[in-house]
């Protein structure tokens, strides 16, 4: 694996679900092959789960780690090519990206979008700027249009909970919130529920529909209790609109997930990223059910950081 930004680095999706499994018993069989390397983690953005999962999983691995939260601990940087500098950023990413090069052997970079500049923003402008000018190997720790290892993460969940012999139907509902979200994690979440093999239905509002080069294969409704009929999995979760970008259309009906709404699914696994707005996202009684599988999601981001950096590091 030679970067980790999407799906798309995924040989196999199935194959590189078993791996991380494999290594969720076993977290320190590979604690050599990251002795001498080290990773930075490089955040623009906030940061829980992200931060310390791959933090926990780059230690497994043997590997030293450099943390800079580039939006307070660093210079302000620039990211436009030909930028007269004479205001507030005082650093290129030409440079910033080319110095941490020196100093480590992967680079990991969390980056959210504006929600403001649609095309920027979907060409990865502060991502592919950084694996522009950066010479080693990069990871998406979130961008504007994708959060890769949520998503491996959210696979690897579904892959150790699904006893069934068939594809599993999945569901992604869009939520209630109270500020416009980026697409991130639903973009790639049906990325990668729709790659995996799984039955996928999004139900959202009108006004709220996903770039289509992300949900092609998904079956779309506007219909929250259509699409819950016979759910094994329901993936909780906010964004804004695409089409009409960043914006928050006014929404009828009530999408606040219950145990109402959940008693027509087959028993269906309730999933969310984190964080989560109790009671305005999903009610205390789904989040705190024995359906949830909320805390294995995140238990699993370190086992898909620790997966995708051995695959990095086996490559260097």
């Amino acid at each position: 694996m030679k970067q980790y930004i999407s799906v798309h680095d995924a040989e196999d999706v199935t194959q590189l679900t078993e791996e991380a499994l494999l290594l969720k018993q076993q977290p320190f069989a590979f604690n050599q092959l990251g002795k001498n390397k080290t990773i930075a983690l490089l955040f623009l953005n906030p940061s829980l789960r992200t931060r310390m999962s791959t933090q926990k999983a780059a230690y497994n691995l043997g590997m030293n780690v450099m943390v800079v939260n580039l939006d307070k601990d660093s210079w302000q940087i620039e990211f436009e090519d030909g930028a007269i500098m004479n205001s507030t950023k005082s650093e290129h990413v030409r440079e910033a990206a080319a110095v941490v090069s020196h100093y480590c052997d992967i680079v990991g970079i969390r980056c959210f979008p504006s929600l403001t500049d649609k095309e920027k923003d979907y060409t990865e402008q502060v991502l592919h700027s950084f694996m522009r000018y950066c010479t080693k190997p990069v990871v998406s720790l979130e961008s504007a249009t994708r959060h890769p290892l949520q998503s491996f993460a959210d696979m690897i969940s579904i892959h150790e909970t699904w006893k069934g012999k068939q594809a599993p139907n999945v569901v992604l509902t869009w939520a209630p919130h109270i500020k416009a979200l980026p697409q991130a994690v639903p973009n790639s979440f049906a990325e990668w529920a729709i790659a995996s093999g799984a039955n996928v239905v999004i139900a959202q509002p009108e006004g709220y529909e996903l770039a289509e080069q992300f949900t092609n294969g998904a079956t779309i409704t506007y219909n929250q209790n259509e699409a819950l009929k016979g759910a094994d999995y329901v993936y909780v979760k906010n964004w804004s609109a695409y089409n009409n970008y960043g914006a928050m259309p006014s929404v009828s009906g009530d999408w606040l997930l219950t145990p109402e709404n959940l008693s027509i699914t087959n028993n269906a696994k309730i999933m969310h990223c984190l964080p989560v707005r109790r009671n305005v996202e999903l009610s205390d009684a789904v989040i705190d059910s024995a359906s949830s599988i909320i805390q294995l999601q995140a238990e699993n981001r370190v086992f898909a950081a620790q997966t995708v950096l051995k695959k990095i590091l086996e490559g260097l």
